[in-house]
């Protein structure tokens, strides 16, 4: 697959269910000191709990990212949470149907800049699923 973000900010905005932004601990520490805060202070500003896991909060009315800045930049790019790190090497978006249709339409990265091996887009999706498997279990 290839793929080179171009900086368009679509993937940080409100697409129904890719929506929440979750944090794993590691996320929330890295973001914080991103923003030059304090981990508590950090997640007392920008972060809410629901059902046991944590997620950026939802301020803006139209649902995009809180972080999404002017020129549809991102203010915590290196800081940015795993699940946008991996982007977009999401296991659920890792076949042709899903790829052609949720992500190649609306994505301009894709298709431009680095060819990612199989075994890297593996090495990706297995940050994810750690990261996912973080958010269950409470990390």
């Amino acid at each position: 697959v290839q793929f080179e973000c171009q900086g368009s900010g679509k993937c940080c905005v409100s697409r129904g269910a890719y929506g929440y932004v979750y944090m794993t601990a590691d996320d929330r520490v890295r973001m914080a000191k991103a923003r030059g805060m304090k981990t508590k202070d950090f997640m007392k500003e920008y972060c809410v709990k629901e059902d046991g896991i944590w997620h950026l909060r939802e301020d803006r009315a139209n649902g995009d990212c809180i972080f999404l800045e002017g020129g549809n930049r991102c203010g915590v790019y290196e800081g940015r949470p795993d699940q946008c790190r991996t982007w977009p090497f999401w296991p659920e978006v890792m076949n042709a149907k899903t790829w052609k249709k949720e992500v190649a339409a609306f994505c301009p990265g894709i298709g431009k800049g680095k060819l990612y091996s199989a075994e890297e887009i593996r090495a990706t999706i297995a940050v994810q699923a750690k990261s996912e498997d973080d958010l269950v279990n409470g990390r």
